[in-house]
């Protein structure tokens, strides 16, 4: 007898349940598996740990105040760093640097073998000099002990601490290298306790708080002493200072001594090539590296510069000096063109405290900033506006701007040439002339920018201390390049003398037949 057959239908709509269960499962179980020993995602993981890690700190809240960030520094971190091994040798003999080389010999071999985009490989290998206190810590707690001492002036009227202030870029970069790892967030730039490790020396004297801040004959003699113990560096023999970093952004600092030191790396405001400031010879792009300005005013941020759109009312704003020196002469001229033009504000000021705040508040309510030449081709004015979103107007033939080689500064600021700048009525007519869809996206620009003249600490990954070190690796295949040379001439003259000598001293002692 035949058994009863229930329809297809019936039968599939029974089974359909339990197959669809058992295929989720088995699915289930397959991503559960792949996930679990799959090798991509453990790289993934990984690789984007590696990637946010670095650009995140969130203990810590950037400080800008280069005052604020100095009294924290003095008081909670001077006295507790820790002393790492320094194999600085007080007295240097030839062997000493001999030595030295050998070990940077063997270092850079293994470094040739071992990394296939060595010598541009990065992070930069950076010695920082362990430098007696009388040119470190001593030159900052001076500042701090007299920097409410607002009446202390230049011969111009200018307040010397608020100039120190704007060339304090020896802080910044110092505070930064000497910080623990965990506080850094920079990983292009790493500090190395064994001078055969490194790339470039950083020598950590505050050569502007010792000229504006001790009397002339004491910062002289200072002067000589940094100098003599920088010279007496097994380092500093070897490449004669070559791969030595200075920082020398004012203008008068080191002024007495630094033909001693044309070698080194100097970190300038501007290369000045008029020779007012620096000798021929001493500086130059290819060696050296321009820094911008610490900002004398606050960052506008993303809110301001939102709050600040519709009180921007002003087509043109300058508060300075009208009466400089050298290429800055064209300041009076262009004042006496602009005053008492429609939307256009002219202000004679210094840079003092009544005149931050007047300047902030007139950059920030207005659309461009004029940016003539100063004593020196730069002017601190210049990162003033960029920071307050004002849109800058660079009257300035022969200025070199910092880190050009990475920023394009024709996206976000006008420049006019001297010549065109003093006939009557060029200035006004150029800058109505630009379309509100073009200063639109130059002010996008500035606020974008902005960050990179931002000095900070802990130092921020694009701020201005990162952009240093971009730069400064580009220039390390050079630095080596010069220093092989140098050595290959000494070495080879004094082999001839010495191998001279001994045919000399042969040839007398023993006379031919």
């Amino acid at each position: 007898m035949r058994a009863k057959q229930m329809p297809s239908s019936i039968l599939t709509r029974s089974k359909s349940p339990v197959i669809l269960l058992f295929a989720v499962t088995i699915l289930a179980l397959s991503f559960f598996f792949f996930f679990l020993f799959s090798p991509s995602s453990t790289t993934t993981t990984t690789t984007t740990a590696a990637v946010t890690v670095p650009y995140r700190h969130p203990s810590v809240r950037p400080e800008t105040s280069f005052v604020a960030s100095l009294e924290h520094f003095l008081a909670h971190k001077a006295p507790k760093i820790p002393a790492s091994s320094d194999d600085t040798v007080g007295s240097v003999i030839d062997h000493d640097v001999r030595r030295l080389d050998e070990r940077k010999f063997v270092k850079e071999m293994e470094w040739l073998r071992g990394d296939p985009y060595y010598p541009m490989s990065m992070p930069v290998r950076v010695y920082v000099y362990e430098m007696p206190s009388k040119f470190t810590y001593d030159l900052l707690w001076l500042f701090r002990n007299t920097y409410r001492e607002t009446s202390n002036l230049t011969s111009n009227g200018s307040p010397v601490h608020r100039l120190i202030e704007q060339h304090s870029i020896d802080y910044w970069l110092w505070a930064d290298l000497i910080a623990p790892e965990s506080e850094r967030l920079l990983k292009n730039v790493v500090r190395v306790v064994k001078q055969e490790e490194a790339d470039l020396f950083y020598v950590p004297f505050f050569t502007t708080i010792s000229f504006f801040l001790l009397e002339k004959q004491q910062c002289k003699a200072l002067y000589r002493e940094a100098l003599k113990w920088v010279t007496d560096q097994p380092a500093w023999k070897r490449s004669e200072g070559r791969d030595h970093i200075f920082p020398i952004h004012h203008p008068w600092s080191f002024k007495s001594v630094r033909r001693y030191v044309k070698n080194a790396i100097w970190l300038l405001p501007d290369m000045d090539s008029t020779g007012n400031w620096y000798k021929p010879g001493q500086v130059s792009l290819e060696k050296d590296l321009i820094l911008p300005y610490v900002p004398n005013v606050d960052l506008c941020d993303a809110k301001c510069l939102l709050e600040s759109e519709s009180k921007r009312t002003a087509l043109l704003f300058f508060r300075g000096r009208l009466k400089r020196n050298a290429g800055g002469k064209i300041r009076a001229k262009i004042g006496a063109e602009l005053t008492g033009a429609k939307d256009v504000v002219i202000e004679e000021g210094t840079a003092g405290e009544g005149g931050k705040a007047a300047a902030q508040k007139g950059m920030r309510r207005s659309i461009f900033c004029l940016s003539p030449a100063g004593d020196t081709p730069s002017s601190a004015r210049l990162f003033d506006a960029i920071v307050s979103g004002c849109i800058p107007v660079i009257i300035s033939d022969e200025l070199e701007l910092p880190f050009e080689g990475i920023l394009d500064y024709r996206k976000m600021a006008v420049f006019i040439s001297s010549t065109d700048a003093v006939q009557p009525g060029w200035i006004l007519r150029y800058l109505t002339s630009i379309s509100s869809t073009q200063i639109r996206e130059m002010r996008r620009n500035l606020a974008e920018y902005s960050r990179h003249f931002v000095y900070s600490n802990p130092a921020q990954p694009l701020g201005p201390e990162d952009l240093v070190w971009r730069m400064m690796a580009g220039k390390l295949v050079n630095i080596k390049l010069h220093t092989r040379r140098s050595q290959r001439v000494v070495k080879e003259s004094r082999s001839v003398c010495t191998c001279d000598c001994r045919r000399s001293n042969s040839t007398h002692s023993n006379p031919i037949n």
